[in-house]
């Protein structure tokens, strides 16, 4: 009951109006909306996407010895493909988790990969926890670093329309970040 409560008040202050409150408390509410919670308003203007992700993973396991083995590349969104695809109610999580954490992630960091604020910071361990989750749950072998490539598409456009250029295929590959024993 409490939980509900205050998740109501924190959700109120934050589509509220900026008010003295809010400002006072911002840190505190912006920590319990982000990621997860977060608000927008595509549902009454949606902005269709008119490019594909295919983000995959590869992990980097240190043996004993001291040699260092790096895995293939694991492709996450193909596992978000089949959940959906072979569920007759995907969850939303199936849906857009990786979707979405990827998005705030581009956003939150530009193409240097830096995380600039403490916002930054959380949603890049946001992402790098879901892929690591993923390719735990397939593969369970250990690894101490994982290291994300994202293949962005261009979605086809209707040429009779003359709407959108064409734009290239883009390959981006984060940095590899450490992993700790417990997965985080």
């Amino acid at each position: 009951m409490v939980v509900a409560l205050v998740h109501v008040v924190m959700v109120f202050l934050f589509v509220a109006p900026s008010n003295e409150v809010s400002k006072h408390y911002g840190k505190y509410i912006n920590a319990w909306i982000y990621p997860l919670f977060e608000q927008n308003w595509r549902l009454f203007a949606p902005d269709p996407q008119s490019v594909t992700q295919q983000i995959s993973a590869r992990t980097l396991h240190t043996s004993p010895e001291g040699s260092r083995e790096v895995s293939d590349w694991f492709d996450l969104t193909a596992v978000d493909d089949s959940a959906v695809n072979h569920n007759v109610f995907p969850s939303h999580a199936s849906q857009n988790m990786l979707r979405r954490a990827w998005d705030v992630y581009a956003a939150s960091h530009g193409n240097d990969d830096r995380s600039k604020s403490e916002r930054a910071l959380m949603l890049q361990k946001y992402l790098r926890n879901i892929a690591v989750s993923r390719v735990s749950a397939d593969r369970h072998d250990a690894f101490e670093e994982i290291q994300l490539r994202v293949i962005t598409r261009p979605i086809a456009a209707d040429t009779s329309a003359g709407r959108r250029p064409d734009t290239p295929t883009r390959t981006r590959s984060l940095p590899w970040w450490k992993v700790a024993s417990d997965g985080n």
